[in-house]
């Protein structure tokens, strides 16, 4: 296959210089990323399409939802110029947003910011496949179904509607796309671009480097199919720098165009291309996946051999130093088997996953300049944005685990009480708490002794208890499958009585843990004793404390005076040592 000719606009406002026009908001070389992350699309044909199980709560916006509303949530998206906007979609396909809402990003039908998750009526019911964000931030939207939604920031018509209006909620984009189905979506800065299920790529926005890859500097006010050199080839990925755009087709071939002041193109030149041009340095490899971050690309081959080439002040191309590449340049190969990469255009950070699991990230990480891959303790790609991008942005849509599949930890939570398969029964004050002798036996030693030294109750399919309550007991039991606790500072004495019995360490301090938060006036001469009973002397103290602290108001009530004798002359004389009775 012949090369695509080299076009270049040095004499337009958009050279191949890194100086851009100072009407328009893209970037120069590499100054701080300005805006959020676009969300690199992966190829159709990776395996690495199946859901990601992540934690939403290593971003600090979900660190402000319930327990209960995280459970609820399927996808999330943090985004936004300092990670201050969030959308996620839960398990009944309810969309819901928070945050500052920069340029109506939030898409409610207000300018208002809000912590408290608001649901997008329009979006409701309807599976989303894809989903991408600008640096206005702008914020696109692919349905199941196929349909492409819009909203937020549109002073460029990145939102393809033919105008230059805020979208303050989001609106379904039909022109020149009816008939089509959208598929995949990626944001560069200020343009768009959407992929259909024929393979065609359609774009729009802002083009004053030629990223929506007409060929001319011309904004592009509603979708435009890119023609040129992706005529008749069958697109099944694409990806957007801040000012540039890359497509993988079906043979693994790559194609860029759009801003190459910094050889974030990969075409060996630092000249800006306004048609797409395929990176002839990668012909012979089969890309399956590829990622642009601010000003630089990382390409991820069937072989998984990692290449990337452009802008490197951060060392985000991982080559050792901070030079810029104009071509691709292949790195960690002394390292296994790539499977996935990370990037995305308001960070000058790069993630890549090995075959084994391992994680390694590079670039701009929480400051400092990381030039080589550096192995990390995640587990996912995710976690290291999470942890070190800026802004601590998502690179992609995650997706929560919504199949049949469960992990070992989620089944035994699923399974306890279970009477379906359950081999054991305890009867506690008359009701029955099913459970699996093989997991108590591995998580409590406790149960280990009953079972295997000959007691009398490893016969037994039921076994009675009458040393403590129902709900007590059953809490333990549920803490075995699912190392939480969940009980009143009450119920939480009967507990560390067991925990003590029991010899269970952990849980006593999640007791403890349970009864310094639950502490009031009226109980706290009652978990006093009980600390005192069950002897958990870092409790005991705190109690002790909280009752000097509060002496006049506990010592009026009921449970101060129902004490016995001893233990009450006894926090007397103590509490006269610490000085409480002095005038």
């Amino acid at each position: 296959m012949e090369r695509c000719s080299s076009v270049s606009s040095r004499g337009s406002s958009c050279g191949a210089t890194p100086i851009l026009s100072p009407t328009v908001p893209p970037p120069p070389p590499l100054p701080a990323p300005p805006g959020p992350s676009t969300l690199p699309a992966r190829s159709a044909r990776q395996s690495l399409k199946c859901p990601v199980m992540v934690d939403v709560s290593k971003w600090p916006l979900f660190t402000l939802m319930s327990a209960q509303e995280l459970v609820s949530i399927r996808q999330a998206c943090v985004f936004g110029t300092s990670a201050n906007e969030a959308i996620y979609i839960t398990h009944d396909d309810e969309v819901f947003v928070f945050g500052l809402n920069c340029s109506n990003c939030l898409g409610t039908g207000d300018s208002q910011s809000t912590i408290v998750p608001k649901k997008l009526d329009i979006l409701s019911g309807k599976k989303v496949v894809s989903l991408s964000y600008g640096s206005g931030p702008h914020v696109l939207l692919a349905t199941e179904d196929g349909d492409l939604y819009a909203w937020g920031h549109n002073g460029y018509s990145q939102l393809g509607n033919g105008t230059t209006n805020q979208g303050v909620a989001p609106v379904l984009v039909t022109t020149n796309l009816q008939n089509k189905r959208i598929t995949e979506v990626s944001c560069g800065s200020h343009h768009s671009m959407a992929l259909t299920s024929e393979g065609e790529v359609y774009a729009w926005g802002y083009n004053n480097c030629g990223q929506v890859g007409s060929g001319s500097t011309a904004n592009q006010p509603t979708p435009r199919k890119v023609s040129n050199c992706l005529q008749n080839k069958h697109v099944v990925s694409l990806t957007c720098g801040q000012t540039s755009s890359m497509a993988v087709v079906d043979n693994g071939e790559v194609y860029g165009w759009g801003y190459n002041g910094n050889g974030q193109l990969g075409l060996g030149n630092n000249g800006n291309q306004l048609t797409p041009c395929r990176l002839a340095a990668l012909q012979g490899y089969c890309v399956l996946q590829i990622a642009s971050g601010y000003a630089h690309t990382l390409a991820l081959t069937d072989e998984g051999l990692l290449y990337a080439w452009g802008a490197n002040t951060y060392g985000q191309l991982g080559t050792g130093n901070k030079s810029n590449q104009l071509s691709p340049v292949q790195i960690m190969t002394e390292k296994e088997r790539i499977v996935e990469i990370a990037a995305c255009h308001s960070t000058h950070t790069s993630a890549a996953k090995t075959q084994s699991g391992q994680v390694f990230m590079w670039g701009q990480c929480r400051g400092q300049a990381i030039v080589l891959p550096y192995l990390t303790h995640f587990s996912c790609t995710d976690d290291a944005f999470a942890c070190f991008a800026t802004p601590s942005v998502m690179w992609r849509l995650l997706a929560m685990e919504h199949d049949d599949f469960l992990t070992v930890a989620e089944s035994l939570k699923k399974e306890f009480d279970s009477p379906e398969t359950s081999d054991l029964k305890f009867s506690v004050d008359g009701k029955y708490i099913h459970v699996h002798k093989a997991v108590l036996k591995i998580r409590c030693e406790h149960f280990r002794s009953m079972f295997q030294s000959h007691w009398n109750e490893d016969m037994k399919e039921v076994i009675e208890i009458d040393q403590f309550s129902y709900p007590v007991y059953r809490s333990f039991l549920e803490f075995l499958y699912t190392d939480n606790v969940d009980l009143p500072p009450e119920d939480a004495i009967g507990l560390l009585d067991l925990a003590t019995s029991y010899c269970e360490n952990r849980l006593k301090r999640l007791c403890q843990h349970i009864i310094k938060r639950g502490i009031t006036v009226e109980n706290a001469f009652s978990l006093l004793s009980a600390a005192i009973r069950y002897d958990a002397e870092d409790l005991e103290e705190f109690c002790f404390k909280f009752c000097v602290n509060h002496l006049t108001e506990v010592t009026q009530t009921a449970a101060f005076w129902q004490i016995d004798g001893h233990m009450l002359k006894e926090f007397i004389s103590r509490a006269s040592r610490c000085g409480a009775f002095k005038n």
